[in-house]
């Protein structure tokens, strides 16, 4: 079985959801559905409810060639916190199900599709998200941060009274993967494992380094391989260095901002050209979870 891949387009507003602005969602979803024409790729485009109720045409137009799924309401964290972040309050867990199905509900009125995929923002994901998907008919979540968890190396069916163990559930888990032979220099959270934005920091060779260790890594192990991306339509236009909101400032780290615009379509560009050159095959996140039981491998 041929490596595969899952490129997911998390749509939702600017600079990691650090500035209220769609300039990605209506600048660079054309930009991205063009690359993906030309290169012949499926795709993922995980849309927040808002994203999509305030950009239906970008909406509509990814559901055309591409798989449209559900990325939250407005980018709140549904599940565990992973670390903490200023203004960025986990959600209640009795307001999980209210703002799954409402974001589910304004993803299919703006894009004419009922998603049946889900990211949760930031890959914060927990067992109530699950149980919640699994409830509304969800069949794919791609939530698992393998940088920090490190115990799910491949697409899993999770047990109902804990995410992160396998079991007997219909949706599939697919973890998003990262560099597992590398020694980390960020304890305790290894974000350095983390495949994301390698694609496009520094000169874009870091990803390559990545995907060649986690092949390794599963082959190594007998595993069967997919490499699931996480990308932003922010990504593919010019951010700037400050935003200004009158009570505060924000201004982005680096890795935030460094090569993003045309030069990181280049970069995405060149990247899928060599995963096909290495054999690997491109699926969508419904397409993966539909299969996934069907070959073994």
């Amino acid at each position: 079985m041929p490596p595969l891949v899952l490129f997911g387009i998390d749509v939702e507003t600017d600079v990691g959801s650090f500035t209220p602005f769609y300039e990605g969602v209506r600048d660079g979803v054309p930009k991205l559905l063009d690359l993906f024409a030309k290169k012949g790729l499926p795709a993922t485009f995980f849309f927040t409810g808002d994203a999509a109720r305030r950009n239906p045409g970008a909406a509509r137009e990814a559901a055309r060639e591409h798989e449209v799924g559900c990325h939250s309401l407005f980018h709140e964290t549904l599940g565990d916190e992973l670390f903490p972040l200023p203004g960025v309050t986990p959600v209640l867990p009795e307001e999980v199900e209210l703002r799954v199905r409402r974001a589910t509900e304004w993803v299919a009125d703006a894009s004419g599709r009922l998603p049946v995929s889900f990211r949760c923002p930031r890959l914060w994901g927990s067992t109530g998200v699950l149980n919640v998907l699994e409830s509304l008919g969800y069949l794919c979540d791609a939530s698992y941060p393998m940088y920090f968890y490190r115990r799910r190396f491949e697409p899993y069916h999770p047990d109902p009274s804990d995410w992160l163990q396998p079991g007997r559930m219909r949706i599939l888990e697919v973890p998003n993967f990262a560099d597992m032979l590398m020694t980390s220099a960020d304890p305790p959270l290894e974000r350095d494992r983390d495949h994301w934005p390698l694609f496009r920091t520094g000169d874009g060779s870091g990803i390559y380094r990545c995907v060649e260790s986690f092949l390794r890594f599963t082959r190594e192990r007998g595993l069967r391989t997919v490499l699931c991306f996480y990308f932003h339509p922010w990504e593919f236009v010019p951010v700037r260095d400050r935003y200004d909101f009158g009570e505060a400032t924000v201004l982005p780290h680096g890795f935030l901002t460094e090569n993003c615009g045309d030069s990181a379509l280049a970069l995405l560009g060149r990247l899928a050209d060599e995963l096909k050159r290495m054999g690997c095959r491109f699926v969508r996140a419904d397409e993966l979870a539909r299969t996934w039981d069907a070959n073994p491998g």
